[in-house]
């Protein structure tokens, strides 16, 4: 007789590993718990539906042994030194359940997705299905010189890059396309395209062959040929480049407690005790490393780790240049939203933005001139991908017109600030500890609270309610709002805060 222990096993299958999971109570029928299938048909696994079934047994069994103890404690079975045992137990099953979560938790955060392969389908040219978005020459929302009777861009790829200011225009750009009812490509279960892992069209929720998608903008480690064979050909790639050594000291700050080789750098100034001999510290090979050399080249799907003099370091920024038709700048955040605009055709009312996920100024380091350069050497392919977009920039911003530029920002600037009186209470971002709504907390790194947000405004007019509220929120309850399931994001925050992280 076959026990409940034994109503599901795995069976891992030679040439490929694929997880297969039987019912023995059904004479091995596979159960329907996927919609995906192999090559001969049989339903396939996914990991969610492995750990789910994993991690309800494990609780279930643990649950059914401590009410079994309990009743024998209820009916005077235990006494003295088995009842001091029994708690004992308990302890190491509670602490046994809690580590063999975060190991499994650690699991899904760091492997890739399995890729199952598709038939091939051309993707449509276009997925544009607004045509009364198109802007007519007398709109009240055009700039001098913009094109008459432009037709919006719909079809976006942004390559959202780390510690960029990149979720403000995430937030932007969710805004946009909720107004328009466009079709965004989302992550499946978590905030991300399963990073570090390349991109695959498979990690797209609900991806089929041929589908149309507009807009795809969550945080992924690039590969071209994976992301052009979800988008339509007529899509307009855009993404944003932060100046190398402030961004390695906010990445530093960040991700540094997720990187384990930076546990043995001693003192309070960790920063510069790195950056005084980084080969000391640095493992190339180490997990998380990326986050901590060359993290832009690496979110491009580039080797992080060549040496300058490696033809592919001038090809990799060749291949970044031919496919992106706009890279921004975060040290001029506002002319880059306005060449967004200018190359989207949008109205200056879709640029509106509060600057989202915020340091507090008090956790910022500031890096001497010393450091700056050890930091810029450190980064150097970093540095010289930057460089090259910096140049392309400003040959933009003078094909836009100096003039025209200023008196551009000059309008977003007024429309931004009256914007901040409508909707943020105080009109500007307070500490995470002073945020009244849970709904507007952002996420935080590991170990403090440095991350600032805001407070809605009481009392708002009706026509200004929505826009506020969208305006605030975070990246990851807006993600929720558009209907994006991140149980595997959410059940991480959640072990940090039992573990108060």
């Amino acid at each position: 007789m076959v026990s409940d222990d034994e109503h599901l096993t795995m069976n891992y299958r030679k040439g490929g590993g694929k997880k297969i999971i039987h019912d023995r109570h059904h004479g091995g029928n596979k159960q329907n718990l996927n919609k995906s299938h192999n090559e001969d048909g049989e339903n396939i696994a996914t990991r969610e539906d492995l750990i789910l079934i994993f991690t309800s047994r494990t609780c279930w069994n643990f649950q059914i042994s401590c009410y079994m103890h309990y009743l024998a404690l209820d009916a005077g079975m235990m006494f003295g030194k088995q009842v001091k045992q029994w708690r004992s137990v308990c302890k190491g099953l509670v602490l046994g359940t809690l580590l063999t979560s975060c190991m499994i938790l650690l699991y899904c955060l760091s492997a890739p997705e399995v890729q199952y392969s598709f038939p091939e389908m051309p993707v449509p040219y276009s997925c544009a299905h607004q045509p009364s978005l198109v802007h007519s020459s007398s709109g009240t929302n055009q700039s001098p010189g913009q094109k008459p009777d432009c037709i919006p861009k719909v079809d976006i790829m942004f390559m959202k890059t780390h510690k960029t200011a990149s979720s403000t225009i995430l937030n932007i750009l969710f805004r946009f396309g909720e107004k328009h009812r466009l079709k965004f490509a989302f992550p499946s279960s978590r905030n991300d395209f399963f990073y570090p892992s390349l991109f695959h069209r498979s990690q797209v929720k609900d991806y089929g062959p041929g589908m149309c998608f507009n807009i795809m903008c969550n945080h992924m480690r690039f590969n071209e040929a994976e992301v052009t064979a979800v988008l339509p050909a007529d899509t307009t790639y855009i993404t944003i480049l932060r100046d190398p050594a402030e961004l390695f000291e906010s990445s530093f700050h960040y991700f540094g407690r997720l990187v384990p080789f930076t546990w043995k750098i001693s003192g309070d100034e960790k920063i510069k005790e790195f950056l005084n001999d980084p080969e000391l510290y640095y493992d190339p090979d180490g997990f998380n490393s990326f986050y901590l050399k060359n993290l832009l080249f690496f979110d491009f799907g580039q080797d992080n780790n060549l040496p300058m003099d490696d033809p592919r370091v001038e090809e990799g920024i060749r291949a970044i240049a031919r496919r992106f038709d706009l890279v921004m700048l975060v040290e001029h955040f506002e002319e880059s939203l306005i060449l967004l605009k200018d190359a989207l055709c949008w109205d200056m009312d879709d640029l509106l933005f509060f600057k989202l996920n915020v340091r507090k100024g008090s956790t910022v380091s500031k890096l001497s001139p010393e450091l700056r350069a050890k930091a810029l050497d450190w980064n150097a392919i970093d540095w010289k991908l930057y460089q090259h977009f910096n140049a392309t920039f400003w040959r933009k911003v003078e094909a836009y017109g100096r003039k025209r530029m200023a008196k551009d920002i000059a309008e977003l600037r007024r429309r931004n600030a009256e914007m901040a009186t409508i909707c943020i209470e105080g009109g500007q971002a307070v500490d995470a500890r002073s945020i009244h709504e849970t709904s507007m907390q952002p996420w935080q790194p590991i170990g403090e609270k440095s991350i600032m947000g805001y407070n809605l405004k009481a009392n708002i007019d009706k026509a200004h309610q929505k826009l506020c509220r969208k305006m605030l929120t975070p990246e990851l309850q807006y993600l929720t709002d558009l209907g994006v399931n991140l149980w595997i994001t959410k059940l991480w925050g959640q072990v940090r805060e039992i573990l108060d992280w």
